[in-house]
Order: C-alpha cells, then structure tokens, then sequence
C-alpha cells in the first residue's frame, strides 16, 4: 500500500473533503468537517486514525507498526506506518472505521 493508497481510500468514502489546515505537507480527510484521517505528504507513509479505545489498544499490542495517535489524543487515535510489515487490508479497514466512527459521531441529518 502507499501514501496514493491511502489518499485514494479516504477519498472513496461519501461525503469525504482532502483539506490543508496545517499546511501543503499534511493532507486531512474530513466527513462532514469532522476529521477522520491526517496523512503526512512527505517522508514515511502514516496515516493517522480514529478508533474505539479497546480496539486501539489491542492494534497497539499486537502490531509494531501502529502506535497511539501522534499529536493527537493516545485513547481515540492511532498511527498507522504503513511499509513491508504493515497489512494493506487491515490498513484499508482500519480507514474505513474511522470514517464509521465519525459519522456515527454526528446528528442524524447531517450523515451521509
């Protein structure tokens, strides 16, 4: 999987935006204006997600390459290095949950 992957994932969802906030080196995938994943444009492939604590703290324990969410807080997000080691298809639906996970987070009529 690469960083085009991963933007192409976040962009396939309903109702998705790729914005700048912090700038033309970190791409964020918003539903709604509601983050769901920040990807750095440069140097190693991250992407960073939201997730049910007890699933984020299993992720963490049985895999090397995803840690607590960097700047972010280390309950409800995780980073993910994607590389050699890490799963393409677990890396895939761990987008997807977050994007879930979000727009469950939002009222009703606003979801899409």
């Amino acid at each position: 999987m690469t960083r085009e992957d991963v933007l192409e994932t976040c962009a396939g969802l309903p109702a998705t935006t790729d914005e700048r906030p912090f700038g033309p080196e970190t791409a964020v995938a918003k539903v709604v204006g509601r983050v769901f994943a920040i990807t750095p444009l440069d140097g190693e492939v991250r992407v960073t997600l939201k997730v049910a604590p007890p699933h984020g703290e299993a992720l963490v324990r049985e895999h090397d390459w995803i840690v607590p969410g960097y700047h972010m807080n280390k309950r409800h997000w995780i980073t993910v290095t994607v590389g050699p080691e890490s799963d393409p298809r677990l890396v895939e639906d761990l987008i997807v949950n977050s994007y879930d996970l979000v727009v469950a987070g939002l009222p009703r009529h606003r979801r899409p």
